[in-house]
């Protein structure tokens, strides 16, 4: 099995350009890169999962108590089978939940999503899981402080396109198989992130693949004292393809009895960044602009439409537990990176 790239976040104010050119050579080339040092306790990733298990392990209808179709399902708690990757219908074997960053009362950014929920029958979720945002948050504007440098951008270009942001910090529930699935689903399809970077903290199971540049499907296992980040399609956009989003999935489990849980932490910019590919990348890529200009608040809006959190699936979901199954798996994938 093949190793990432990897890279210590300790190492960074030690040596920003040797630190910053290993994080941009890893996305260039894989997309993916492994990032250890970083500082987040073993002790607080286990309390989160904890509290994500017991959340998970309510029942459904309590569990529905903090469902927000309202909000594309950007707050709270998103059923089972609801999402579904851009280019299938088929729907992914999970349920989640997902906290956004915490905004004073009257703060500009506050009024598209408003404050968290926060689940009443587990009171430690909320201060667990606001401490690992707060966490993954300073580790994400370290790796996007190097990318900006790696692409010959002032330093604080991507941190700053990020700050007080649509970020957000998402706990997955993927439970044991059932029986009738319909043909073609999987625990994630094959799909690429929405946002600039993935964090994506050590998951209690294996299945996680990336596909290289040959089409060939690599497994992936992290510790948990890795945290795996990814670049997103948002900053492929932005950097005209220098650095690359990676099509990636989560496979079922050979047996149907194991659950799995995961932790990821997509850092998005603030709705009104112009993602249009810069002029620097441009002129490293071949000359010209492969990709569209469109702001961000625009691109998140499209691609929540199109992996169904917007609309009458969400909303029918929230209201009954009833999971949208109708699959049809026949929608094309892209093809790899050449």
């Amino acid at each position: 099995m093949p190793e990432l790239p990897a890279v210590r976040l300790d190492d960074f104010p030690r040596d920003r350009t040797a630190f910053s050119h290993a994080v941009g050579e890893a996305l260039r080339e894989f997309g993916f890169v492994s990032v250890t040092g970083h500082g987040i306790s073993g002790e607080l990733l286990e309390s989160a999962y904890d509290c994500g298990r017991r959340f998970f392990d309510l029942p459904d209808d309590v569990k529905r108590r903090d469902a927000r179709p309202e909000l594309s399902g950007q707050r709270g708690y998103t059923s089972f089978g609801v999402e579904h990757a851009k280019d299938s219908a088929a729907p992914d074997l999970k349920e989640f939940y997902q906290i956004g960053g915490d905004l004073p009362q009257g703060h500009p950014h506050r009024s598209r999503y408003g404050g968290n929920v926060w689940p009443e029958a587990i009171p430690e979720f909320a201060g667990t899981f606001q401490r690992l945002y707060a966490e993954l948050e300073r580790v994400a504007d370290v790796m996007l402080e190097a990318c900006s440098i790696y692409i010959g951008e002032d330093a604080r270009l991507l941190p700053e396109a990020a700050f007080h942001g649509d970020s957000i910090l998402r706990v997955i529930h993927y439970p044991p198989t059932p029986p009738d699935v319909p043909a073609g689903s999987m625990r994630s399809a094959p799909h690429e992130d929405i946002n600039l970077i993935t964090l994506l903290c050590g998951a209690t199971a294996d299945g996680l693949q990336l596909q290289d540049r040959r089409g060939n499907w690599i497994p992936i296992r992290t510790g948990r004292e890795e945290i795996v980040v990814n670049c997103g399609d948002m900053l492929q956009n932005l950097t005209n393809g220098l650095l690359r989003s990676t099509t990636h999935r989560v496979v079922n489990p050979p047996e149907n009895r194991s659950r799995r849980f995961s932790l990821p932490f997509f850092a998005h910019p603030r709705r009104e960044v112009d993602l249009s590919p810069l002029s620097t990348c441009i002129e490293r890529t071949g000359g010209s602009a492969a990709y569209q200009s469109i702001t961000a608040g625009d691109y998140l809006a499209q691609r929540l439409a199109e992996i169904g959190l917007t609309g009458d699936r969400l909303r029918e979901s929230s209201a009954t537990g009833e999971p949208p199954c109708n699959a049809d798996t026949s929608s094309p994938r892209r093809p790899p990176h050449p």
